[in-house]
């Protein structure tokens, strides 16, 4: 098992300085190189994350999400997780105490770890949050929609969940170290020390996922990366890449899994105002 610290907020005195928040919710701004890797923790308290520009993976023990620039993500406290820093992050987290989120009759539905989609008026309200020339009236007013946005927001498209017993953990691990190769599951089987029928059945029952859905929702999660972190990636080498036969067949497998086309969830992923304001040119695609 690997190794996991209790963090204590990580509030830095500028952060408290410049940013006001209510009593209970405490705001945090951090920027990350590409690359970095925040290893397993917890927090005391409960966390949204929320990357103004770039993408970021966090894993829990249920599994892998990946968090373009138009998903967040829900911590609940006290799970563990870790953070890898797939591009340049500019990071903004809202940490918000247990008594807090009793008192304001929002704990219920957060005891579970989720990503949701960043709508426009999410993502201002969030952004919003960090303007130092907030009033406390105004700040209270902003997390209040945070909170309503996030109870009607949640995306499962970016979730890998992962088994917990040792051989079907493993059989993932070899997949999602290559989500792009044509995964037998005989061969899979016999490299993990179980049966086709075993690993079968144990990929249903442990991610609620056939092996072949599941294995298609990991390279699907390989392709969001791509397009959430290469600007020049085409649909076409995406396709070739991952091993799908036509450039139809991938953006059929992308939709059933995001509700999307890659096109349409490259355009969203990376237009996001961020902190400046501005949104990104669309990338054109093959």
């Amino acid at each position: 098992m690997l190794p996991m610290t209790v963090l204590e907020t990580p509030i830095l005195r500028e952060v408290r300085s410049n940013h006001r928040s209510p009593a209970g919710v405490h705001l945090v701004a951090r920027d990350y190189p590409r690359g970095m890797r925040i290893d397993p923790h917890m927090h005391r308290e409960a966390q949204l994350i929320y990357a103004a520009k770039g993408t970021m993976q966090v894993t829990t023990p249920g599994g892998r999400w990946l968090v373009p620039p138009d998903r967040a993500v829900w911590v609940p406290a006290g799970l563990q997780h870790a953070i890898d820093l797939l591009a340049d992050i500019e990071m903004r987290t809202l940490y918000f105490d247990l008594a807090w989120l009793k008192r304001e009759k929002r704990y219920e539905g957060l005891t579970r770890e989720f990503v949701v989609r960043v709508s426009p008026l999410l993502n201002q309200a969030i952004l919003a949050l960090f303007d130092s020339r907030n009033t406390e009236e105004r700040t209270e007013l902003l997390v209040r929609l945070v909170m309503l946005e996030l109870q009607q927001a949640e995306d499962s498209a970016t979730f890998v969940p992962l088994p917990h017993e040792p051989r079907c953990r493993r059989a993932a691990m070899i997949v999602l170290d290559d989500p792009t190769g044509l995964h037998d599951i005989d061969t899979l089987a016999r490299e993990v020390g179980t049966s086709a029928r075993t690993l079968s059945r144990l990929f249903s029952t442990e991610t609620q996922l056939s092996f072949k859905s599941w294995c298609q929702r990991a390279r699907i999660a390989s392709a969001i990366q791509l397009l959430s972190t290469d600007v020049n990636v085409s649909v076409k080498q995406l396709a070739t890449q991952l091993g799908y036969a036509s450039v139809p067949a991938f953006s059929a497998a992308f939709r059933q899994v995001t509700g999307r086309t890659p096109t349409e969830f490259a355009t969203h992923s990376v237009s996001s105002p961020g902190l400046t304001g501005r949104s990104s040119t669309p990338r054109q695609r093959g």
